[in-house]
């Protein structure tokens, strides 16, 4: 009797919701460890934006203090680095070789994925083998360089974004995400009298916006960090993009030897400092969560396959 009044109420209600399963050991010491690794990584960064924001006043009187209280904030050291002209065309140089670096490795990434889906292309295998060659082995950099020389591309934003066109791992990831799209779709559009362009442009992109804007992100971030090859390529420091600068203020032990000689700075040399870094990570962390939902979509579909 029991069991019909029950079968009753789930009839009238639904089926009955699982239990919740208790949290076990493993389960607590597995959010304990994660806890501390979100720690071990913030309280450095917490660090950094408390320097940047010490008022020089408070700095003679007690240090720095973790915890900071909203009152005794200063943006003194921001505004200071933002008025000088060496840090803004450093800004400057950084958006140009960022933008005009990732439209090239889009471009290039994208038309090479999308032509090494076709199985039957003429030395399609010749192509992949090739491209991995690349990957696995590395020409060195006293070869790289001398090519760049050759070629006339020194103190050029051309001689940093050519030897790093296309990365043979992202055009990798994009191909077995093309490849995941139904051929159908494609036949369909060539039927109708569309080109391979055209159904590129019309279907396959279109279709393909997570693997895009992460494959996007994967070489904006790159761009934008890079102060490696700036220093190898440029001598003209009108060129050097923000990484570099950083890197100079961060060894420098006077501000006057990185930007406008004579410029008088009220805020501490750390607060500079702490503040040239916020700035520097401030536009990635700003873009990253908007794209961060895209992250598994994208590389999960991508993943390689052939």
């Amino acid at each position: 009797m029991e069991n019909i009044v029950e079968t009753e109420k789930i009839l009238e209600t639904g089926s009955p919701k699982p239990a919740k399963a208790r949290p076990t050991a493993f389960d607590w010491l597995v959010a304990a460890f994660l806890v501390l690794v979100l720690l071990i990584t913030f309280i450095p960064l917490w660090y950094v934006v408390v320097v940047s924001l010490t008022p020089l006043e408070l700095t003679k009187s007690s240090g720095y203090n973790l915890f900071l209280l909203p009152n005794q904030w200063s943006f003194e050291a921001y505004a200071q680095l933002l008025s000088q002209n060496t840090f803004l065309r450093a800004l400057l140089n950084s958006i140009i070789l960022t933008v005009s670096g990732v439209a090239v490795n889009m471009v290039l990434t994208t038309l090479t994925a999308y032509g090494l889906i076709f199985k039957d292309m003429p030395g399609r295998n010749l192509f992949l083998t090739l491209m991995l060659f690349t990957f696995l082995f590395n020409t060195g950099l006293i070869p790289t360089y001398l090519l760049v020389k050759n070629l006339n591309l020194l103190d050029n934003y051309l001689a940093i974004i050519l030897p790093t066109a296309i990365s043979v791992y992202n055009m990798l990831v994009m191909k077995a995400f093309f490849q995941n799209i139904p051929s159908s779709l494609r036949e369909s559009a060539i039927v109708d009298g569309a080109n391979e362009l055209q159904v590129l442009w019309h279907i396959i992109l279109p279709l393909s916006k997570p693997i895009l804007l992460t494959i996007g992100l994967f070489y904006a971030v790159t761009h934008w960090n890079d102060f490696f090859n700036p220093i190898l390529y440029l001598s003209n420091s009108d060129l050097m993009p923000l990484p570099v600068l950083l890197r100079n203020i961060l060894l420098s032990t006077n501000m006057n030897d990185v930007v406008e000689n004579n410029s008088l700075f009220s805020a501490p040399q750390d607060a500079l400092k702490m503040a040239a870094v916020i700035l520097t990570t401030l536009p990635m962390l700003v873009i990253y969560p908007w794209i961060q939902r895209y992250f598994t979509k994208g590389v999960l579909l991508g993943s390689v396959k052939e």
